[in-house]
């Protein structure tokens, strides 16, 4: 390749890290036989990731459906939805990538532009990182302005909101993977094509702060505020109620919802952190340096982690409900199950 092609790219694309990893003065070379054992096996791990991913979105997805919670909760059904969507088209990206095809005509050029280039499974990611954002600001207006949530708020507007992350995720990534992607001899080389490298620097930059440091704004600005709301109220509560059973099971309510808060506040925001921020990490510091060497397993291990968060997502999200969880018990346990007391499931479900 030329230097045209020494690749890089603002999303999680294993083929341009690769290829930027082994191309680092943007010559001819091909790389080593533990290269390609590592990426062999890479490939292996994505293929099982995206079955448990398919089938752990699919099964909680079912339960979203029987319980008949997709209707009252659309953003979190949206949310099984892209998880499901990125993890089927990571079965077919990396088992293409296995059978290592040779890709020819329109037919190759758009297999390679859309599944190959891993531009649908991104498609899937950045929509679902768009729709946790919403849900995140969903539960802060229904927490923290309760009111004008009360008054404002509609049906229309969760599903506008459900298409907005569709729609974003395809609008962003499919002109950058479509105008920086090609086939050459056969083999597909994504965002691997750049007007010039200040133009790759900037995708980078923006995706990382669009897509990671907005995010995570998102989540401690939202969280926080919801907690200190959730505890204010607790006071208001214990300073108003008299000792007895009532105040007692006020306090039992109010710890409860604190306690559900704090655990979603530390699983998303948490493990989104955590599981994205080292491939991050090697997108910028293959981006913006100009000589990187990077070994090719740290890169894998990156990409990994990040995958993994793919598979979570279902069971951080909608197994917080009392209605799914029963779903889920009757059909492996094979028996009924209860949940909690009305009082303490409704509340439960308002603020998840």
């Amino acid at each position: 390749m030329t230097d045209q092609s020494s690749p890089s790219s603002s999303h999680l694309s294993v083929d341009m890290a690769t290829t930027e990893v082994a191309h680092t003065t943007g010559e001819n070379t091909m790389t080593s036989s533990s290269s390609r054992g590592i990426e062999f096996y890479f490939h292996c791990a994505l293929v099982v990731i995206g079955f448990v991913g398919t089938a752990a979105n699919a099964l909680i997805l079912y339960a979203l459906v029987a319980s008949k919670q997709h209707k009252k909760h659309v953003l979190i059904f949206n949310q099984n939805a892209l998880d499901l969507f990125a993890s089927i088209f990571m079965i077919i990206s990396y088992s293409l990538k296995l059978c290592n095809i040779y890709l020819t005509g329109s037919l190759g050029y758009y297999l390679c532009v859309l599944v190959v280039s891993d531009g649908l499974m991104e498609c899937g990611i950045i929509g679902s990182i768009i729709n946790l954002a919403l849900i995140t600001i969903g539960r802060y207006l229904r927490v923290v302005h309760s009111v004008w949530s009360k008054k404002k708020q509609r049906k229309w507007m969760r599903y506008a909101a459900g298409a907005f992350a569709w729609i974003a995720a395809i609008v962003y990534n499919i002109p950058l993977v479509f105008t920086t992607t090609a086939v050459v001899d056969g083999t597909c080389y994504p965002y691997a094509f750049w007007g010039n490298k200040m133009d790759r620097v900037i995708a980078i930059v923006c995706s990382f702060m669009i897509f990671y440091v907005m995010i995570l704004i998102i989540f401690i600005f939202c969280y926080w505020s919801i907690l200190v709301v959730i505890r204010r109220q607790a006071r208001v509560m214990a300073s108003h109620n008299d000792p007895g059973p009532s105040a007692a099971t006020g306090q039992t309510l109010s710890d409860h919802i604190q306690s559900n808060v704090l655990k979603t506040m530390i699983l998303v925001s948490g493990f989104f952190a955590i599981s994205s921020f080292p491939n991050y990490v090697c997108l910028l510091f293959l981006g913006l340096n100009p000589n990187p060497t990077l070994p090719d397993s740290g890169y894998y291990a990156s990409v990994f982690i990040s995958f993994l968060y793919t598979c979570s997502n279902p069971f951080i999200y909608a197994t917080k409900f009392d209605p799914v969880r029963k779903i889920l018990l009757d059909k492996f346990c094979c028996k009924k199950t209860f949940g909690q007391a009305p009082g303490n499931a409704g509340i439960e479900l308002q603020l998840t």
